[in-house]
């Protein structure tokens, strides 16, 4: 007598249910508290949803953005970059000097304010790779050198610790147009670095999922040893991670100084946590190998509803802090359960 055995169906080729495809994206959890935030400060005060309440907290979410998407890529590579604040004055700086004192023309201020990026990042890069020490202290005394740098040689050059003048300078009004004009939408005037935010977590996400150096990125971030096994060039890909968060930070720099014409040699001090926080909060590990450009920028997206949000509702700032302190708490719990979930989904 024979016994029927039903087959059992490849699971290659079942199809996931909604619910894992989700769980499996780092950025979901971010997703969900940036609709969270959404709602309540629209109910909470109704000037967040007026046109210029969303162009306020949209303009203070995209300089953060930017940075955090390059400091996330740099996390999901497994390194840290603590000079990521303080580099944002320094490429304001660099860009000030040579315009205003040296009397060079603003473009041409920029690139060389480009070129002293990109160094600082290859050197940040090559020095933790060179030395084997944690990321964490050789860019914190990157960024300790940069803001002895930025006091010393502003006082030096101007007898202050500002640079300004930046408007009558040559060149500025066609810099500004790229980097400090604004965009009119129904009446509104929206700053353009809200689409800089846009455009650069555009192609950050398409270069991670998309591209060989974003698998790289992942890789590295999970593993050094195994990936260098494979074939994977890991030195090559953490200098280029840090070169893209000091790329992230000349743009930033440049929109700053260009927008207000003027720096300060103590900007941007403190910042390089924002930014840390903020890629956590959109799903970014602490241990590498693990998040997303796109959560990045909603996790920045947060910090500037939240912040605009507590204005509006007219309570004390300080309770920025606090609601800052309990959404990165919230972000790591949150990030592990769904990191276990993800990993038991693709069992």
């Amino acid at each position: 007598m024979s016994v029927a055995v039903q087959a059992q169906p490849d699971e290659r080729l079942v199809k996931p249910r909604l619910w894992d495809r989700l769980v499996v994206r780092p950025e979901i959890g971010a997703l969900l508290g940036a609709l969270l935030v959404f709602v309540f400060f629209s109910v909470v005060t109704g000037q967040f949803l007026s046109p210029l309440g969303v162009a306020n907290w949209l303009d203070d979410a995209s300089t953060l953005g930017i940075m955090a998407v390059a400091v996330a890529m740099l996390m999901i590579g497994g390194e840290f970059d603590l000079s990521a604040g303080v580099m944002t004055a320094s490429t304001a700086l660099v860009t000030a000097i040579f315009a205003t004192q040296v009397g060079l023309n603003v473009w041409f201020a920029l690139i060389l304010s480009l070129i002293f990026a990109l160094a600082v990042g290859a050197i940040n890069g090559w020095l933790v790779m060179r030395t084997g020490l944690p990321s964490f202290i050789v860019t914190l005394g990157t960024f300790l050198a940069l803001q002895g740098l930025n006091l010393g040689v502003t006082r030096l050059i101007t007898g202050t610790v500002q640079v300004s003048g930046m408007r009558s300078t040559d060149g500025y009004e066609t810099a500004g147009m790229l980097f400090a004009s604004t965009i009119n939408i129904g009446g509104t005037d929206f700053q353009v670095s809200i689409l800089w935010w846009v455009v650069f977590a555009g192609v950050a996400a398409w270069v991670l999922v998309r591209t060989r150096f974003g698998n790289w990125t992942f890789a590295v971030g999970g593993s050094s040893l195994s990936s260098r096994a494979v074939g994977v060039p890991v030195v090559r890909t953490k200098i280029m991670l840090f070169m893209t968060t000091a790329f992230a930070a000349w743009i930033v720099g440049s929109i700053n100084i260009l927008r207000n014409a003027s720096v300060q040699a103590n900007q941007g001090i403190g910042l390089e946590f924002q930014y840390i926080i903020a890629a956590v909060i959109g799903g970014c590990l602490l241990t590498g190998g693990f998040g997303s450009a796109v959560g990045a920028a909603i996790g920045a997206l947060i910090f500037g509803m939240a912040r605009q949000g507590i204005v509006y509702a007219q309570w004390n700032s300080d309770w920025f802090m606090l609601f800052l302190g309990i959404m990165l708490l919230a972000a790591v719990l949150v990030n592990n359960t769904f990191r276990r979930r993800a990993e038991r989904v693709r069992r």
